[in-house]
């Protein structure tokens, strides 16, 4: 890109706004996942910081949950999605300056939240929709004036065509908005029994599946052909990925429920749509592998690419394992064991999460005119959480498949758990590595901060600003 139109795409962005948002989402992903570490460490020592209440298992699991959820993956791509929106849209963002409160009230909410959850008690009883009813409804009215303000954004475009970041971040948006209105209603208002556990597992894979995973597509999509200068490898692949995800993923949450009072043949869409899933899973890997030909020169030396890249392998393995066990024969030995909290930990952080962090480290040095401060320690961090996500992954699956076929050989369920104390202990360790991985980045992070003068580029409203911006 030449330099005018460098210049021109700075000066539609706030850096300030987007440096806001970056640094409480950096806070709460130190934040969330060291509870999820110490949440992990009560399984091999019950008597972990003693029998206050506020610090048991029950009052902590929420806090990590949705720490990670709503804390930092989706701190960190309301900030990043600051910076997409006005360069794929061609124009500033529209009530630009609704940026600053809705900074605010979104992360004190957020605090406030986790104080409910560990000082009172408070909990809706909807996993990772736990959220009191109060807190609840300031995350709804803000997400949907954030729906609104990047909707009208990209209505001003000055291109009729959308880019595919631009398609997934509008369905993130409105599907997330309708969805938040049944976690609302849903858990005391609704059918009771079995259907409001129906009603649950719908409502937990729009999470996943129509909140976060198409906001992680934002981000590849987006950072990924920046990174490395190419142009996304497949247009057609991006709409085969994107309708199919529409299409497939709103069947999916029964598959928790097999073997339940839930009518069959609910069970036997959800076990079919799980399956179709490996389309849109497939096809967008096809288009990030592909955009890569020709590109893996130097893709060592590549932070953000490294990052993505990663996080794309995770989701292969991870979102493969996610279909496979929703088929019956399969959710026999994994369902109610740690099998499936390797999924979501491989698909939630190990891809998500990790493609946060590629565009955070793409973003943040462009903020401030400056190369990231250490490659060597942004190296160290990658590593560091790449081991710690694998070893984790691993290790939960095979504890999961052995406790799993122990129950149906006779077991008795106290004789897993002791078999099982070795591989948690293994878990707590993979979590520390993860844990000061992202530590070494957010610090990181702070010495590019602080490293010296900014290099003014642009007018004083958007210094200091990125000067060598590739996109």
């Amino acid at each position: 890109m030449n330099e005018v139109a460098r210049t021109r795409n700075d000066e539609l962005i706030d850096p300030r706004l987007i440096r806001g948002w970056l640094l409480w989402g950096f806070f709460w992903l130190m934040f969330a996942p060291t509870i999820g570490v110490i949440v992990s460490t009560k399984f091999n020592y019950p008597a972990f910081l003693g029998e206050q209440s506020w610090l048991t298992f029950g009052r902590l699991r929420p806090v990590h949950v949705n720490g990670v959820i709503w804390g930092a993956f989706s701190t960190l791509f309301i900030g990043l999605i600051y910076y997409v929106t006005p360069r794929l849209a061609g124009v500033p963002m529209w009530k630009e300056r609704w940026g600053y409160p809705l900074l605010w009230i979104w992360n004190l909410n957020l605090a406030a939240t986790f104080l409910a959850f560990s000082v009172l008690g408070a909990n809706r009883g909807w996993e990772a929709g736990e959220i009191p009813l109060p807190n609840l409804v300031v995350v709804v009215a803000l997400v949907w004036l954030l729906t609104l303000q990047h909707l009208m954004t990209i209505g001003r475009r000055v291109q009729r065509q959308l880019y595919v970041s631009l398609w997934y971040l509008i369905g993130a948006l409105v599907w997330t908005s309708i969805n938040l209105v049944l976690l609302v209603v849903g858990p005391y208002w609704t059918a009771a029994g079995i259907n409001n556990a129906a009603l649950h597992g719908l409502f937990i894979h729009y999470v996943v599946g129509l909140w976060i995973t198409p906001a992680g597509y934002v981000l590849i999509y987006y950072f990924l052909p920046a990174s490395v200068r190419a142009p996304i490898y497949s247009h057609k692949l991006s709409l085969i990925g994107f309708w199919s995800l529409a299409f497939f993923y709103p069947f999916v949450g029964i598959h928790h429920y097999l073997f339940s009072p839930i009518a069959d043949w609910a069970e036997t869409i959800a076990i079919v749509a799980s399956m179709m899933l490996i389309i849109p899973v497939w096809t967008v890997l096809q288009n990030f592998f592909g955009t890569m030909i020709g590109h893996w020169q130097g893709f060592s030396r590549n932070l953000p690419a490294k990052f993505l890249m990663m996080g794309a392998i995770m989701y292969l393995v991870g979102c493969f394992q996610g279909s496979t066990e929703a088929l019956r024969w399969i959710q026999r030995p994994t369902h109610f064991t740690d099998f499936v909290i390797s999924h979501s930990h491989l698909t939630v952080f190990g891809t998500f999460v990790v493609w946060a962090m590629a565009g955070a480290i793409y973003v943040w040095p462009r903020l401030w005119g400056r190369d990231l401060w250490s490659f060597r320690l942004g190296n160290w961090s990658f590593w560091l959480i790449t081991l710690g996500i694998s070893t984790m992954g691993l290790v939960l699956s095979s504890q999961g498949l052995q406790q799993g076929y122990m129950l149906i050989g006779g077991a008795e369920w106290v004789d897993t758990m002791v078999t099982l104390k070795p591989f948690w202990l293994i878990r707590t360790f993979a979590g520390i590595s993860m844990d000061v991985g992202m530590s070494l980045l957010v610090y990181n992070f702070m010495r590019t901060a602080l490293a010296g003068t900014p290099l003014p580029s642009l007018p004083a409203r958007h210094q200091p600003l990125e000067r060598l911006a590739r996109v």
